[in-house]
């Protein structure tokens, strides 16, 4: 696949390190100098140096023979026209623009980009799409990671393991004796920042990041499971006003019975989110102020989220407010070097824009009936949402029966609305829905078991 990708920044330059990893032809466009050097000094692309919405520098990039363009610069109207130009020029079939400015994408402007208007076929809002993962997340106390899967019936969980988690040192393969009931998969196991694709015998340890598929409606049961009895969050305090704050406040409030306050260091836009919000507290001030964590009352705090556009900020704030009492700590960091780090000094999920944004693009680069994509740890892997096919050769036998490929794990399978737990003896059948974890060596060979072959038409 040949994809043009305008925009060299941190969103850009992980997108063009994944699908390059795939052997993928990528090409790359910034207007800044220091960036382009750095993505032809360390990934395997083409980068030109230019404006990504010129004719002459897409035309450069080869986009008359492209099948993808995907906009991350950090300008909405770049991003916007360079869609424009390479549909309207060079009739590229798939156009992906980011616009962050929510004004483009009020409901009521919606035919706006329409193939007559302006033909952009998937908009990607980060902020938004941050602000709901957090969300998710305070919705499901203990967890480091909530994706919700197959139209919310499945959900993959990521939690991390101490020595006080229940399930410590006992052989994944006994997990379906102690809990007979519970719907659960462990597909993943991060250790020591290394991950695993766990087997039957593998064990969970103190210290361990796991991610596991479990039916939404086992959800409360398998955190508990975990040693997580926590109650939802009723008291929350949001560092950073900028747009991840106030769409985060705007969820809380919609989602009632959570008392929020939010700390804004520019005092315009302080007074700008205080308008916006209904019920929640704002106040203008420095998150790394004592005074001011007193003052926003972090010591009775549930949870503290700090979504400042510093990552150090992010970090800080947040360790500071678990010093003053708050209970639970979640940080917006971008760089992954960091990732490591954070655990280990007491905060308890780390929100990754980039990897969030990264899951929503792969989606669309995905071929076959795949219609969710989730990147986890990395670049570990995938999480795959797929219909099961006439021609897929995982219909029609048992799952014992079937050689998955190397690293690859079926987490659940959703049959006409009901969730099933996958068996060696179960059978899959035509148009099930399929949630698969796939190591990132098995990625392509998955991509193939869920294509439509030419002999099935």
């Amino acid at each position: 696949m040949k994809v043009i990708i305008c925009g060299a920044g941190q969103v850009g330059y992980n997108i063009a390190r994944y699908l390059a990893g795939e052997n993928n032809d990528v090409i790359v466009i910034d207007q800044r100098p220091d960036l382009i050097r750095k993505i032809s000094d360390s990934l395997d692309v083409q980068a030109i140096l230019g404006h990504a919405s010129h004719p002459d520098v897409l035309d450069q990039a080869g986009a008359g023979d492209a099948d993808m363009i995907i906009a991350v610069t950090a300008a909405d109207e770049v991003n916007m026209l360079a869609c424009q130009v390479a549909h309207s020029l060079f009739n590229v079939p798939t156009k992906i623009a980011r616009v962050r400015h929510q004004g483009y994408l009020q409901p009521i402007w919606a035919n706006l980009f329409s193939r007559d208007h302006l033909p952009i076929d998937v908009i990607i809002s980060p902020e938004v799409e941050v602000a709901r993962a957090v969300m998710r997340r305070l919705r499901v106390p203990g967890a480091t990671d909530v994706i919700p899967l197959a139209n919310d019936k499945v959900q993959l969980i990521g939690v991390r393991c101490t020595d006080n988690t229940p399930l410590v040192n006992t052989p994944l393969r006994q997990l379906t004796v102690l809990f007979p009931d519970l719907n659960i998969v462990i597909i993943g196991i991060v250790r020591q920042d290394k991950a695993i694709v766990p087997s039957p015998d593998d064990q969970m340890l103190p210290g361990d990041d796991i991610y596991f598929v479990v039916d939404a409606t086992h959800t409360e049961r398998a955190m508990m499971a975990f040693g997580h009895e926590e109650k939802e969050a009723r008291r929350v305090v949001i560092f950073g006003g900028g747009n991840i704050g106030l769409f985060l406040a705007q969820q809380i409030e919609e989602h009632g019975g959570v008392r929020v306050r939010v700390v804004e260091f520019n005092k315009e836009r302080a007074e700008y989110v205080a308008k916006s919000l209904a019920r929640t507290v704002v106040l203008n001030g420095d998150v790394l102020d004592p005074d001011i964590l007193k003052e926003a009352n972090v010591a009775d705090a549930e949870t503290v989220v700090a979504v400042t556009n510093d990552d150090e900020t992010n970090i800080l704030s947040a360790l500071l407010a678990k010093r003053y009492g708050a209970k639970r700590a979640m940080a917006l960091v971008n760089k992954n070097t960091y990732s490591p780090l954070l655990g280990p000094l007491g905060i308890d999920v780390v929100v990754s824009p980039r990897a969030i944004t990264v899951s929503n693009v792969l989606q669309h680069v995905r071929r076959g009936r795949i219609h969710a994509v989730h990147s986890l740890h990395e670049g570990f892997g995938e999480l795959i949402e797929a219909d099961a096919l006439e021609t897929s050769g995982l219909v029609g036998r048992p799952l014992k029966e079937i050689k998955l490929p190397a690293g690859v794990l079926i987490g659940a399978v959703v049959r006409e609305g009901k969730v099933i737990s996958p068996r060696g003896s179960t059978v899959m059948q035509v148009h099930d829905r399929v949630i698969l974890f796939a190591a990132a060596s098995a990625v392509k060979k998955v991509e193939k078991m869920f294509s439509v072959r030419l002999e099935y038409f």
